[in-house]
C-alpha cells in the first residue's frame, strides 16, 4: 500500500512539474480547435499536430496495425451537434474521441465514446461507438504537421481531411435535414413574420417546386432592408426555373438598373448573368 501510494504521488508531482512547464514554454505540439457550420448544426473538432521533424511516421513512430489518438497528447475530440453519417454509418448527436488503426492499404476509423483520455494508453475496444475502414490517399508534398480540415462544406455534405507526412484521409459526411428545414419554412410562413428570402433561397439552391417558391420571391420586396435589386435577382431566377424567360429577364433589367442606382457592382453583375441567360 505504502508503494503504491509512492508511486501515485510521484506520478503526480512528475504531471504537475510537466503541467507547470507547458505554461511557460511552447507546447511540442500544438492544439488547435476547428469549429465548422454543417447542416442545422456544428462539428467541434480539437486535436494536437505533432510535426514530422524528419522522422519516418507511419509504419514506425505510429506502428501499423495500433491504435493511434489520431494526433499528440490527449486523444482527438470531435463533437457533433446534430446527427450525421460517416461514410454511410449514423452517428447520434456528442462528444467522441476520434481514435484510428494506420494500416498500409487501408485505415480503420474509430469513433468512442470515451472522449476524456490521454493518448491510447487507456483505449479500450469495449467504448467504441463506431469503426469503420477507409484507404488512404499517397500524397506527393509531405504535410510537416499533422492537419485536419473540413472541405467541400455543402448544406448536407461535407468531408473531414486528415494529412500527415505523405498520407492522407478523407471521411465523408453527410447530414438530412430536407424534411426539417421543409417543415420549418411552412410553420414561418403561418407566422406575421414570413422567412421569404430565406425560403426562395432553399427552395432554388435544393431544385424545390417553383411555382411554390414564385409567390414568395414577388413578396421578397416588401421585407425591411432588403434591397430591391437582391428581390430582383432572385425573383428572375426562379421566374427561370419556371420557364418564363421574358419574365425574368423584364425583373433583372430592373435589378440591373436598382444596383447601378444603389452603387453595389455585385449585384450589377448577379442581374446582368440573370439578364444574359433570360435572352438566350
Amino acid at each position: 500500500m505504502k508503494l503504491n501510494l509512492k508511486l501515485i504521488f510521484l506520478g503526480a508531482l512528475t504531471f504537475c512539474t510537466v503541467s507547470t512547464y507547458a505554461q511557460l514554454t511552447p507546447a511540442p505540439s500544438s492544439t488547435q480547435s476547428i469549429t465548422q457550420e454543417f447542416g442545422l448544426g456544428k462539428i467541434n473538432l480539437t486535436y494536437s499536430r505533432p510535426d514530422v521533424k524528419g522522422r519516418k511516421i507511419f509504419g514506425n513512430v505510429e506502428p501499423y496495425g495500433k491504435v493511434w489518438r489520431t494526433g499528440a497528447n490527449s486523444a482527438t475530440v470531435i463533437k457533433f451537434s446534430d446527427d450525421v453519417t460517416m461514410e454511410g454509418h449514423k452517428v447520434m448527436a456528442g462528444e467522441y474521441g476520434l481514435f484510428s488503426i494506420p494500416g498500409e492499404k487501408e485505415w480503420t476509423i474509430i469513433l468512442s465514446k470515451n472522449s476524456k483520455q490521454w493518448g491510447a494508453y487507456t483505449y479500450k475496444d469495449a467504448d467504441d461507438y463506431l469503426r469503420f475502414v477507409i484507404k488512404p490517399i499517397k500524397l506527393n508534398e509531405k504535410i510537416e504537421t499533422l492537419t485536419m480540415q473540413f472541405a467541400n462544406v455543402f448544406p448536407t455534405t461535407s468531408e473531414l481531411h486528415i494529412m500527415w507526412e505523405h498520407t492522407a484521409l478523407v471521411i465523408h459526411m453527410t447530414t438530412d435535414i430536407d424534411a426539417r428545414v421543409m417543415a420549418r419554412i411552412d410553420s414561418a410562413m403561418k407566422t406575421d413574420k414570413k422567412p421569404y428570402y430565406d425560403a426562395v433561397v432553399y427552395y432554388y439552391n435544393n431544385n424545390k417546386d417553383m411555382k411554390k417558391a414564385l409567390p414568395w420571391a414577388e413578396e421578397m420586396a416588401t421585407l425591411p432592408g432588403l434591397p430591391s435589386y437582391v428581390a430582383n435577382l432572385w425573383k428572375a431566377r426562379v421566374l427561370l426555373r419556371t420557364g418564363d424567360k421574358a419574365g425574368a429577364a423584364k425583373v433583372a433589367a430592373e435589378g440591373v438598373e436598382a444596383a447601378k442606382k444603389g452603387n453595389n457592382d455585385e449585384y450589377v453583375r448577379l442581374n446582368s448573368e440573370a439578364l444574359a441567360q433570360a435572352k438566350k
